[in-house]
């Protein structure tokens, strides 16, 4: 099946997926104003507190529009994709979810450079958080440019635009003002200067514009009247004029963001257009929430870290989560991981049997660059969460007994996809699930009927036929009297395996064993499993 950029384009110019409808956008206005040098692609994060899984949603959802650019033009123009850290700006607050918070309280308005690392490993804290963030995208293969915001200003990068700033003041305060409280404006300056004696940055108002010589002057904090230039680190930009400098310094060509900011990229906009700049291209997608509705906050700690998904699931499935409908409002939370898992590895069973044009609506496609590797998982991540269950085996070795049981050509060594997924199911079954299983004893109706699958299961000892299996727990449930008969099946699970919910019975049985499983009905009915508990 032809895979190059040529043989794609015809079939990517009507896939309806999102990233190619965003870099259909993107074509549109290059072909109206094409430009000098590389497209590029930014992403924006503020090291303020612990990366959380929508700065890496991001750069995953943004490089998925870049690859889809690269397709649509056969991968004729040049890319690039910039993940700019807002590192410069000042610690308004301390996080809730690191260590030493009073020490760093002490550091209140210093540039997140100046802040030392809380953990103890890095020059600073923004270093620290930077790091952590870079590992993981290098981790996965993000193919992009890191920018430091306190190392482009001190470069010089910025400087131009700064000038092109003093001399367009007015022009800014005026867009600026008309967002602000009354308060606020009688402060407001869109430059933040760093004080030459403490090092913080200072929101102060502007008393003096001197553009010939692109400096500022204002009140430092001991009262005493201080001049410095705009240029080379010497101040700090408010961050919707931020925002704006840097696209016009930078030449943003696409950029999306939280639906939360749809106004500040308004702003911005503007601000880019004042200085000279073109504003670009993007879409605003939804909020990630915790597990009680709230927006993720990475000050608030309230969010998933990286690191938490990386333990339990593959960064794939990190990013088919992102990828998965990015204009409606998510749960992030823990318990979202293993749907997901067992999403990706079904999309990426399908693949394989797909037409071309199938393929670029699969989001494997998107997630792996249009090269999406082959695997074959016999047993779903929710499974052998189920098997950690009814075994108690926190043990890889013995949950791939199991596993061998049903696909005997399996091993660790074959399979290690697979061997990873164990690793993964005993982490989270440990963290997540064994702190919530609460059995109970059977009614007498379901005593009955447990005892009556058990018999006829007693006929069927090694057989791995899931089908069969399902069609006798079916045929049990419905000679007794369950009504609905998802009150057999939810009985099943609530005292064999503590929960509410679970797998098809059927296959449960193929893949944990009849003999097994007629087992665990014994110690259910004898009380044992809720003694255990």
């Amino acid at each position: 099946m032809p895979t190059s950029f040529s043989d794609l384009r015809a079939l990517a110019e009507s896939a309806k997926t999102w990233p190619f409808e965003e870099a259909r956008k993107l074509i549109a206005r290059l072909g109206k104003e094409p430009k000098e040098g590389p497209v590029v692609f930014e992403t924006g994060y503020g090291p303020s507190g612990l990366p959380h899984i929508g700065t890496f949603g991001e750069v995953a959802r943004t490089s998925m529009v870049r690859h889809a650019f690269r397709v649509l033009t056969e991968d004729k123009v040049a890319t690039e994709l910039i993940a700019f850290s807002d590192d410069m700006d000042g610690m308004r607050k301390v996080p809730g979810n690191v260590p030493r918070r009073d020490m760093l309280a002490t550091y209140i308005d210093m540039p997140l450079t100046k802040v030392p690392d809380p953990f103890g490993t890095h020059e600073s804290f923004a270093h620290h958080n930077n790091a952590r963030l870079r590992t993981f995208l290098d981790s996965f293969g993000f193919d992009y440019t890191f920018k430091s915001s306190t190392e482009t200003y001190h470069a010089g990068e910025f400087d131009e635009a700064l000038l092109e700033m003093l001399g367009r003041f007015d022009d800014i305060m005026a867009i600026m003002l008309p967002s602000l409280g009354p308060e606020r404006r009688e402060t407001y300056s869109p430059f933040l200067p760093i004080s030459p004696k403490t090092g913080k940055v200072l929101q102060v108002p502007t008393l003096e514009r001197n553009t010939d010589k692109g400096t500022i002057v204002f009140q430092d904090e001991d009262g005493e009247t201080t001049e410095v230039p705009v240029t080379g680190g010497h101040v700090k930009v408010q961050w919707k004029p931020d925002w704006g400098l840097r696209w016009a310094a930078l030449g943003v060509d696409y950029e999306m963001s939280g639906k939360d900011l749809i106004d500040s990229v308004r702003l911005s906009s503007r601000i880019c257009a004042v200085l000279g700049g073109r504003p670009p291209e993007g879409f605003n997608y939804e909020l990630f929430l915790d597990e009680t509705g709230q927006k993720i906050s990475k000050t608030k700690g309230n969010g998933l870290a990286v690191e938490e998904w990386l333990t339990y699931a593959s960064p794939e499935s990190l990013a088919l989560y992102m990828y998965q409908k990015p204009k409606t409002a998510k749960r992030l939370y823990f318990d979202v991981i293993p749907k997901t898992v067992d999403e990706y590895f079904s999309f990426q069973a399908a693949y394989a049997d797909q037409s071309l044009e199938e393929r670029l609506g699969n989001p494997v496609w998107h997630i792996h660059d249009g090269a999406p590797p082959s695997a074959s998982m016999p047993i779903s991540f929710s499974m052998l969460l189920n098997l950690v269950s009814a075994s108690n085996a926190e043990d890889s070795d013995i949950l791939w007994g199991f596993i061998r049981n049903y696909a005997p050509d399996a091993s660790p060594e074959s399979a290690p996809d697979l061997d990873t997924l164990v690793g993964y199911a005993i982490r989270y079954y440990h963290d997540f699930v064994k702190p919530t299983k609460t059995f109970r004893l059977a009614s007498d109706v379901e005593r009955a009927a447990l005892q009556d699958l058990s018999d006829q299961l007693a006929s069927e000892s090694g057989s791995r036929d899931a089908e069969a299996l399902q069609n006798i727990v079916y045929a049990v449930g419905k000679a007794h009297p369950f009504e609905p008969l998802r009150a057999w099946f939810k009985a099943i699970y609530q005292v064999l395996l503590g929960q509410d919910q679970g797998p098809r019975f059927g296959s449960f049985i193929a893949i944990y064993g009849v003999d097994e499983t007629r087992a665990l009905i014994e110690k259910a009915l004898s009380g044992d499993l809720v003694e255990a508990a």
